[in-house]
C-alpha cells in the first residue's frame, strides 16, 4: 500500500511540474470577417477551419465570426493588430489603414487581368509584403480576393468621369480610393462596409464601387438600379495574423498555418472568378441594369486615373513608393513576356 501511495504522489508531482504530460487545452484561433455566411469567403474560411484543425491534430481550433460580428473591416484589422482576436479575412483596403503599403495594391486600373495581380502578389511583391506586415506587428498568412471592383449607382450608368460629377459616392476609407474619386469629380463619403446598404437606402450616398461579390453578398444592390463593369481596381483580399499570436506557435503549427496559400488560395481563386459571371446575369433579375463600357469610354477614366495614382504616390511613403517601382517593373516584364 505504502508503495502505491508513493506511486501515486509521484504521478502528481510530474503532473504538476511537467503541464505538457497531460493533454494541453487547444490554442483558439478567433478570425473575423464581414463576408456574410453562404459566400465564398466564408466557404473558404471554413475549408481553413478545417485544414487547420486536421493538420495541427486538433492542438488548434478555429472560431470564425462572420457577417461583421465583431465590427466592420477597419475595427477587426484593429483588433488583430491589438491581439483582441488572433486573425482577420479583409480587403487590402481594410488593412491599409495599419499597413500603408498595401494601398499600392488598390492604385487604379494597376493591374489589368487578375492573372497578372496572381503573379506579382504571389512572387515579387510577397517577401516586401511580409516584411511590411510583421513591422505593424501583423503576419500575412495567405491572399484570397474581393475581385475587380466597378460602379453600382441609382441615378444611372457610368460611362465616363463625367457621369460622377458631384454624385455623393461612397468610398472605402481609403486614401487611395478618395484620390480616385476626387480626380473623377465625384464627392466621396467615406462609410464602413457594414452602414453602406443603409446610407444607400437614406440617400446619403448615391453609388458606390464594389465587386459583383460583395455587392451581391452584402445585399447592396437592392438599393441599387445601374452597375457599370469598369473594372477600374482589382482588390486582393488577405487573411491576416496578429504577430505576437503566430510567434508564439510551433514551428509545425505556423507551418500549418501558412498551408492555405498552397492548398487553398488556388481553389479559392478559381471558385470566385467562376462566380461572378453568374452573380451578373442574375442581377437583371434583381432589377439592376447591366451596362459594359466601350474602349472608348474605358479610356477616358485614364487620364483622371494616373492623375489619381500620381497624386498619392507623391505623398506616399518610401516603403509604398519601393514597393510601387517594384509592381511597375513586373508587370513590365509580365506585359513584355519575359
Amino acid at each position: 500500500m505504502r508503495r502505491l501511495l508513493l506511486a501515486a504522489a509521484s504521478l502528481c508531482a510530474c503532473v504538476f511540474l511537467f503541464p505538457g504530460a497531460h493533454a494541453a487545452d487547444p490554442i483558439v484561433l478567433k478570425i473575423a470577417t464581414v463576408a456574410p455566411e453562404g459566400t465564398p469567403w466564408s466557404d473558404g474560411l471554413t475549408q481553413f477551419k478545417t485544414l487547420v484543425e486536421t493538420k495541427s491534430g486538433g492542438t488548434i481550433k478555429v472560431k470564425l465570426f462572420l457577417g461583421g460580428m465583431l465590427g466592420d473591416e477597419n475595427e477587426t484589422v484593429q483588433q488583430t493588430q491589438r491581439g483582441q482576436i488572433q486573425g482577420v479575412g479583409g480587403s487590402t483596403g481594410a488593412i491599409a489603414t495599419l499597413v500603408p503599403e498595401v494601398n499600392v495594391l488598390e492604385l487604379p486600373f494597376l493591374f489589368k487581368t487578375a492573372s497578372e495581380a496572381d503573379k506579382v502578389l504571389d512572387g515579387a511583391a510577397l517577401p516586401v509584403l511580409e516584411k511590411a506586415f510583421r513591422a505593424r506587428g501583423l503576419v500575412l498568412g495567405f491572399w484570397s480576393e474581393n475581385g475587380y471592383r466597378s460602379f453600382g449607382s441609382s441615378f444611372g450608368f457610368i460611362k465616363s468621369p463625367a457621369d460622377l460629377k458631384g454624385r455623393k459616392m461612397r468610398s472605402q476609407e481609403n486614401p487611395v480610393h478618395l484620390e480616385m474619386y476626387k480626380a473623377f469629380g465625384a464627392s466621396p463619403v467615406p462609410i464602413p462596409t457594414t452602414e453602406v446598404l443603409t446610407s444607400l437606402q437614406t440617400g446619403v450616398i448615391q453609388g458606390y464601387d464594389q465587386t459583383p461579390l460583395y455587392a451581391s453578398a452584402g445585399q447592396w444592390l437592392s438599393a441599387t438600379k445601374f452597375y457599370t463593369l469598369t473594372n477600374h481596381i482589382y482588390q486582393p483580399a488577405a487573411i491576416v495574423f496578429n504577430k505576437s499570436f503566430f510567434d508564439g506557435l510551433s514551428a509545425d503549427n505556423q507551418k500549418v498555418l501558412l498551408a492555405a496559400r498552397s492548398e487553398l488560395v488556388p481553389k479559392m481563386r478559381r471558385e470566385i472568378r467562376a462566380l461572378n459571371p453568374i452573380l451578373l446575369e442574375n442581377f437583371p433579375l434583381m432589377g439592376v441594369k447591366l451596362y459594359t463600357p466601350t474602349a472608348a469610354e474605358l479610356a477616358s477614366f485614364e487620364a483622371p486615373a494616373k492623375t489619381a495614382r500620381d497624386a498619392y504616390m507623391a505623398k506616399a511613403s518610401p516603403g509604398e513608393k519601393d514597393l510601387y517601382k517594384l509592381i511597375t517593373g513586373e508587370l513590365g516584364k509580365i506585359r513584355g513576356g519575359k
